[in-house]
């Protein structure tokens, strides 16, 4: 759980996922805190943990990097997000082979969900399913199920609230298996509020979107970015083409130069495209070389599930240690 100032909500969720979750490790990041956020997580059960560069990125990094596990909860510490629903979400894993699921909100209440941050969020995920060729409802949703092969070779780059939307990135890129799950949403607890701000928070995840694409889709970007230089060059060299053919002249010279220029710089982004789409296809290999060298979580419970299980799931059978 990474946090920041959830005095006010951070028992509940712990005491919400321990009964959810009865042999999970709830391991609580505090990310500069100014209020009782740590020694309120620490009274609560949780080990607590402490990150000081300050954004939601940084914090995940720093999670994913120090904790070993088969199987990740990733959940934000607003009480915002539904704990009974990992049960369900942690059934789909296991019995689907998935790498990630992600807990799609639906807010029973209107406060619960803002209306700028819904109506963003519906536009970025439709932004990115168009790209990336998915169905996903929700891609900046903060409750995540994630697999260790997919956690070991997730690089993480971003520092702020745009992490999910790098994480959704990076699973559609390399076709990983992923789903969603329906889950309610809560509006936040009195007192507490959101630090996700619309207009600068939402500029960076666009931002976010536009250097993946460049760097995950470079020669569809820079296809793009040459069209448009071709298309404006030939509107631009047409009437000095058609005078040149009816008087053998080219009276405006400086716009000659300049649709020639447009047009080179057309033919440079192909090229820039062209070689970065095979940069692209290696490092994308090497991308799945290293999800491939980690086991999948359901062939080690397969093997070993026995000895570390003490309780049952709803669902009837076993259920694994969740960290």
């Amino acid at each position: 759980m990474p946090c920041y100032n959830e005095e006010r909500s951070i028992a509940r969720v712990i005491a919400d996922f321990r009964t959810a979750l009865p042999n999970a490790a709830i391991l609580v990041y505090d990310n500069n805190s100014t209020d009782k956020t740590a020694s309120v997580a620490r009274k609560a059960g949780a080990e607590v943990f402490f990150e000081k560069r300050q954004g939601k990125g940084f914090v995940v990094r720093r999670m994913l990097a120090d904790v070993e596990a088969d199987i990740y909860v990733l959940v934000d510490g607003d009480a915002t997000y539904d704990a009974p629903s990992v049960r369900q979400m942690i059934s789909q894993m296991l019995e689907k082979r998935l790498d990630m699921v992600v807990g799609a909100r639906t807010g029973s209440e209107q406060a619960a969900y803002r209306a700028g941050h819904r109506i963003g969020n519906k536009l970025f995920t439709a932004f990115v399913s168009t790209l990336f060729r998915s169905q996903l409802k929700d891609m900046l949703s903060g409750y995540r199920i994630l697999s260790r092969r997919f956690v070991k070779s997730f690089p993480v780059l971003s520092g702020r609230f745009e992490v999910e939307t790098e994480l959704t990135i990076h699973a559609l890129e390399l076709a990983l298996a992923i789903e969603e799950v329906d889950t309610p949403y809560y509006p936040r607890a009195k007192g507490s509020f959101s630090k996700l701000k619309t207009w600068s928070d939402g500029f960076r995840i666009l931002l976010t979107i536009s250097n993946l694409l460049r760097a995950e889709r470079p020669l569809p970007f820079f296809a793009c970015i040459g069209s448009a230089l071709a298309i404006t060059s030939l509107v631009l060299a047409t009437p000095i083409f058609l005078t040149f053919i009816e008087t053998g002249l080219v009276p405006r010279l400086p716009t000659a130069v300049l649709s020639t220029g447009l047009m080179l710089l057309a033919f440079l982004s192909a090229a820039v495209g062209l070689i970065l789409d095979t940069v692209t296809r290696g490092r994308r290999e090497l991308k799945l070389l290293a999800y491939l060298s980690h086991g999948p979580c359901w062939s080690a419970h397969q093997q070993d599930i026995q000895p570390r299980i003490s309780h049952r799931t709803d669902f009837g059978r076993p259920g694994p240690e969740i960290w």
